[in-house]
C-alpha cells in the first residue's frame, strides 16, 4: 500500500467534450416482416373472414376427380353438412376433371363454406390457357349449382361452382 501524498487535494475532474456517442444507423429500422402460413399445404385449416375453407393438391390424373370429391366430402362432414352429399361429390368430380383436361401436371381444389353454401374451385395450374366460352357451365347448373363460372389467371384456369347446403 502506498502512503497518502500530504497535501494532495482530490478534485472532481469534468470532461470539456461530451461523451462519443454512436453514429445513427444508415437506414432505419423496418419492421418485422409478416410470417407466412402454411395455407397452401393439403391439412392447412384457416379462418377466412366468417368462412371455413380448406384446399388440397393434386396430381393431374385420371384418379383424381375421384380424389378431390371424397377430400371436400370428408370436410363437408366435418363442418356438419351432410344434407347435399351426391351433389357436393358430383359438382367436384366435374370442376377437377376439367381442370385435369386442361393438361397441367397438377390441380389444386378450393373449398369454402358461408351462409349454409359451399364454394368448390378447381384450378389447372396450367398458365397460358385462352377464356373460352365452356360448355362446362351449364352441366355444372344442372348438377345443383346455384352459381358457378370459368376464368383464367396467370397461374391456370379456375373453374368454380357454388352449391346449396
Amino acid at each position: 500500500m502506498s502512503a497518502p501524498i500530504l497535501g494532495a487535494v482530490i478534485v472532481d475532474h469534468t470532461p470539456d467534450f461530451p461523451p462519443k456517442t454512436p453514429p445513427p444507423p444508415k437506414r432505419p429500422i423496418s419492421p418485422p416482416r409478416p410470417e407466412t402460413s402454411l395455407a397452401g399445404t393439403a391439412r392447412a385449416r384457416m379462418q377466412v373472414r366468417n368462412r371455413r375453407s380448406a384446399n388440397w393438391s393434386l396430381e393431374a390424373a385420371a384418379w383424381s376427380p375421384k380424389k378431390a370429391s371424397a377430400h371436400v366430402l370428408g370436410r363437408l362432414h366435418e363442418w356438419g353438412y351432410r344434407e347435399a352429399d351426391q351433389a357436393a361429390a358430383d359438382l367436384t368430380e366435374l370442376l377437377v376433371r376439367t381442370a385435369v383436361a386442361d393438361g397441367g401436371r397438377r390441380v389444386s381444389v378450393h373449398l369454402a363454406d358461408q351462409n349454409r353454401q359451399a364454394l368448390i374451385v378447381a384450378l389447372s395450374h396450367r398458365p397460358g390457357l385462352a377464356v373460352a366460352d365452356d360448355p362446362v357451365l351449364p352441366e355444372l347448373t344442372g348438377l345443383g349449382a346455384v352459381s358457378c363460372g370459368t376464368d383464367t389467371a396467370e397461374d391456370g384456369r379456375r373453374v368454380w361452382a357454388v352449391l346449396d347446403l
